[in-house]
C-alpha cells in the first residue's frame, strides 16, 4: 500500500533498508558512515531500491575502489532516457505534466508526457537520419525552454554526446569549449529575451558554423521570431538548417515505436565545462549510469522531491531557477528521472535593468503551483536587500520546501526566507519552511553536502554530508578536523565522479584538477584506518568548508582563484584574454572575493600602456569586452589602474594571496616576499585591503 505522502523520502529508504537488507540505523551519521565505508552495498541498495536495473544479473557494484579510474557497475547498462521516459504511462494517468514554462514575455507552455515522448523520438530519429551515431558529440546554444530538455533527451537516447552552452555568453566563450569536443551536430536558437530586451543570435550561430569545421548538421529553434514570416527568415539566415518546429513535428509509426538505446553503465551521457585558473575550460565528460544514480538519490533522498502520482492532487511541481550554463540546469531537468514535473523559467529573475523586480519568480510559483522553489543563494540575498514583501505574490502555500546553492546562503537571507514563510502561512506556529541548502559542482554533477528533511535546520548551515559522498575537511597537514576550516575533501569515489576530460592525454588535466593536491597514500579512511597507496589518490574539491560537531557544514566559498559569480564559474584566464586582447592592457589580475555568504564582489586590476590613463572610456570598454566575450555575469565590479601584478619568481600571477589579503588576512601569512618576482608592489594591494577593511 502506498505511504502517505507526507513521510520523507529518506525514511522511506530506510524503512526499505529494514524491511529488504536487515539493515537499521541509530541515527544520520550510523547511516551516512555505513554509505560511505561499503561503497558496493550502498550503491547497490540505491540501484535495487530505485529499480533502475542497472547491475547484471550477479554482476559487481564495484570492480576497483581507486580514484581517479573507479570501474562501477562493470557489465550493467543504463541510459538517461531511458529512465525519463518510464514514467510516460503513470505521470500522465495521474494527470501530471512533463514540463511547466514561462517565459519573460509571459508565454506560458505546458507539455504532457505523451507529447515529450513523441517530440524527442521525432528528433532522435531526425538525428540518427542525418548521421548522428553512438558516441558523437552535439552542440547545443539553447537557453532555458522546453525544446532544450526535449534535444536533451533526444541526443542521450541514441547514445550521442550533449553538450550546451547559454545563449547568453558570447562567441569566443562558447568557441573555447564546443572547438574542445568537435561537434557533429548543432541545435542553437535565433536569439533570447533577458531582461525586456530582445537578444538576436543569429551572427553567433553564424560565427559558431563557421569556427567548428566538424560540423555536419545545424537545427534551429526558432525562439525569437513568431510570426510565420519572421520564421522564414530566421531559417534563410541560418541556412542550410532544419527547422526544429517541422523536425519534432513528426507524428508515426516510427516514433510510437522508438525506445532508448540500452548503452554501457559508463557511455559518455554529457560534456560539461569547469574552468580552472589557466588554460582553456574544462570540457568534462560524465556518464549515464554514474550520473543517474547519483541524481536520484540526490533528487529524491536528500532533496526530498517525490511524486505520488496522486489525481486528487498536483503532485510535486519542482522548480530551480537557472540558465543552461549552470549545471543547476542538469540538476533541473533531473527532476524527470522520477516523473517529477519541471517548472522553468527563462529569463531574468530580477525583472528589466531599469525596473529590477525580484518577485518575478516569487509570482512565477504561484501561478505555476510550485512545491519545491530553488534558485542560487545571490537570488535571496537580492530579495532580502529589495525588500520583497511575499504576500503580495500570489498564492505560495503550495511551497514546501527552499533550495539554495552556488555561493554560500547567509544566515539573514535564510532568516529572511523562513520568516517571510512564516507571515503568509495559514498557521504560523505550525510552519517551518524547509530549507535545502546543498553544495557540490560541475566537476561531479551532484553535491557533496545538502539537506534531510528530519535533521535540525540552522541559518547559514547546511544540514548534513550527503549519502555516499565521504567529504571531510582538511587541515594543511592532510588531517581530518572538526570545526575548523579546512579543504573540503572526498575520500571515496562517487559514481558520477568524471569518466575523463576530453583530449586529455594520459588524464594530466584531471589529475592536475582534483587529485594532485593529496596522491596515493594521503589521509585515512571515514571508518578508521589508513587509505593505504593502494586506494589511489584523494578528490579536492576546492573549496573551504567546516564540519560542525553535529555533522551540519558551512561552505566558506572557493579555495582557489577560480570566480564563482552566483554559481556559475569561470576561469580568470578567460576573463585575461579578453582583457588583454584590448591595446592599451599589458597585463590583469581579476580576484572574486566570495566568502561565507558576502556578496560577491569582483576587482580587475589592469597595468596599462605607457600614456594611457583609466578613465570612463577605458572602464566602459573592458566591461564591454568581457561582456561580450564571456557573460554580463563576469562584468567586474571595479577597475583599478596599478603599476605591476604581483608575480611569483616564474612568473605566476599571485591571485589566490591577493584574494586572501583582500579577504582580510595579514600579508605575512598570505605571501612570501622572497619568493616573488616584483615584492615592492605589494604595499598598493595592502592599502586597498586597509581601505576595505
Amino acid at each position: 500500500m502506498p505511504q502517505p505522502p507526507n513521510i520523507p523520502q529518506i525514511r522511506r529508504y530506510t524503512d526499505w533498508l529494514a524491511t529488504h537488507r536487515g539493515l537499521r540505523f541509530e541515527d544520520y551519521p550510523a547511516l551516512w558512515r555505513w554509505s560511505v565505508t561499503d561503497l558496493e552495498a550502498f550503491w547497490g541498495s540505491v540501484d535495487e531500491y530505485f529499480s533502475l536495473q542497472m547491475r547484471p544479473e550477479g554482476g559487481r557494484v564495484l570492480a576497483a575502489n581507486t580514484m581517479p579510474g573507479t570501474h562501477w557497475f562493470p557489465g550493467g547498462r543504463a541510459n538517461y532516457a531511458h529512465q525519463v521516459l518510464r514514467h510516460v504511462a503513470p505521470a500522465h494517468a495521474a494527470g501530471m505534466p512533463a514540463l511547466i514554462s514561462r517565459n519573460e514575455k509571459g508565454l506560458a507552455r505546458e507539455l504532457g508526457w505523451p507529447e515529450l515522448q513523441r517530440q524527442v523520438a521525432a528528433l532522435a530519429l531526425h538525428l540518427r537520419e542525418q548521421g548522428v551515431r553512438r558516441g558523437d558529440r552535439v552542440a547545443a546554444y539553447l537557453p532555458n525552454i522546453p525544446e532544450t530538455a526535449i534535444a536533451f533527451l533526444a541526443v542521450v537516447s541514441i547514445g550521442a554526446v550533449w553538450s550546451v552552452c547559454a545563449p547568453d555568453m558570447g562567441t569566443n566563450a562558447v568557441l573555447d569549449r564546443f572547438r574542445q569536443i568537435e561537434p557533429v551536430a548543432l541545435i542553437a536558437c535565433d536569439g533570447v529575451t533577458y531582461g525586456q530586451r530582445d537578444i538576436d543570435r543569429l551572427g553567433v550561430v553564424a560565427e559558431l558554423r563557421a569556427a567548428l569545421p566538424t560540423l555536419r548538421h545545424v537545427v534551429l529553434h526558432t525562439n525569437l521570431a513568431d510570426t510565420p514570416e519572421a520564421k522564414a527568415r530566421a531559417l534563410a539566415q541560418a541556412a542550410p538548417c532544419a527547422h526544429f518546429e517541422a523536425v519534432c513535428a513528426r507524428d508515426d509509426a516510427a516514433t510510437a515505436a522508438f525506445e532508448p538505446e540500452w548503452l554501457p553503465f559508463d557511455h559518455p551521457l554529457w560534456i560539461v565545462y569547469s574552468s580552472g585558473t589557466t588554460g582553456l575550460p574544462k570540457p568534462i565528460v560524465h556518464g549515464h549510469g554514474g550520473t543517474v544514480l547519483v541524481g536520484m538519490a540526490l533528487k529524491i533522498l536528500h532533496n526530498d522531491i517525490g511524486c505520488s502520482y496522486d489525481p486528487n492532487n498536483w503532485g510535486e511541481r519542482y522548480h530551480w531557477y537557472s540558465s543552461t550554463g549552470w549545471v543547476m540546469w542538469n540538476a533541473q531537468v533531473s527532476g524527470l528521472l522520477n516523473g517529477t514535473t519541471c517548472v522553468i523559467y527563462d529569463g531574468n529573475p530580477g525583472g528589466a535593468k531599469e525596473r529590477p523586480d525580484w518577485t518575478t519568480l516569487w509570482r512565477f510559483a504561484a501561478e505555476t503551483g510550485v512545491s519545491f522553489f530553488g534558485a542560487g543563494a545571490a537570488f535571496y540575498a537580492n530579495c532580502l536587500k529589495a525588500g520583497v514583501d511575499l504576500s503580495t505574490c500570489g498564492d505560495l502555500s503550495r511551497v514546501r520546501a527552499l533550495g539554495s546553492t552556488g555561493s554560500p546562503l547567509s544566515e539573514d537571507a535564510q532568516r529572511w526566507g523562513s520568516a517571510q514563510f512564516a507571515a503568509i502561512a495559514a498557521n504560523p506556529a505550525q510552519h517551518d519552511i524547509w530549507w535545502c541548502n546543498i553544495s557540490g559542482g560541475t566537476d561531479f554533477a551532484g553535491a557533496f553536502i545538502g539537506g534531510h528533511r528530519e535533521l535540525p535546520q540552522v541559518p547559514g548551515r547546511m544540514q548534513c554530508r550527503l549519502l555516499g559522498c565521504a567529504v571531510e575537511s582538511w587541515n594543511e597537514q592532510g588531517q581530518a578536523v572538526i570545526d575548523e576550516v579546512g579543504e573540503l575533501v572526498c575520500v571515496q569515489p562517487i559514481p558520477s565522479m568524471p569518466l575523463h576530460f576530453v583530449g586529455d592525454v594520459d588524464n594530466r588535466r584531471l589529475i592536475g584538477s582534483y587529485f594532485d593536491a593529496y596522491p596515493p597514500g594521503h589521509g585515512r579512511k571515514p571508518g578508521g584506518g589508513d587509505l593505504g597507496p593502494e586506494a589511489g589518490a584523494v578528490w579536492r574539491h576546492g573549496d573551504w568548508l567546516r564540519i560542525l560537531p553535529d555533522g551540519s557544514c558551512v561552505i566558506y566559498g572557493r579555495s582557489d582563484a577560480t570566480i564563482n559569480r552566483h554559481g556559475l564559474r569561470m576561469g580568470t584566464s578567460e576573463i585575461y584574454s579578453a582583457v588583454e586582447a584590448l591595446p592599451e592592457v599589458l597585463d590583469s589580475m581579476v580576484v572574486d572575493l566570495e566568502y561565507l555568504g558576502r556578496e560577491s564582489w569582483m576587482p580587475l586590476f589592469v597595468v596599462l600602456r605607457e600614456g594611457h590613463t583609466l578613465d570612463d572610456a577605458l572602464r566602459e570598454r573592458l566591461r564591454g569586452a568581457i561582456r561580450s566575450a564571456l557573460s554580463p555575469r563576469f562584468v567586474p565590479d571595479a577597475i583599478y589602474q596599478v603599476a605591476e601584478i604581483p608575480r611569483t619568481l616564474s612568473g605566476k600571477k599571485q591571485e589566490l594571496p591577493i584574494k586572501k589579503l583582500l579577504l582580510g588576512q595579514p600579508i605575512e601569512k598570505v605571501i612570501n616576499r622572497e619568493a616573488m618576482a616584483n615584492p615592492g608592489c605589494l604595499d598598493w594591494y595592502v592599502q586597498l585591503a586597509r581601505e576595505r577593511a
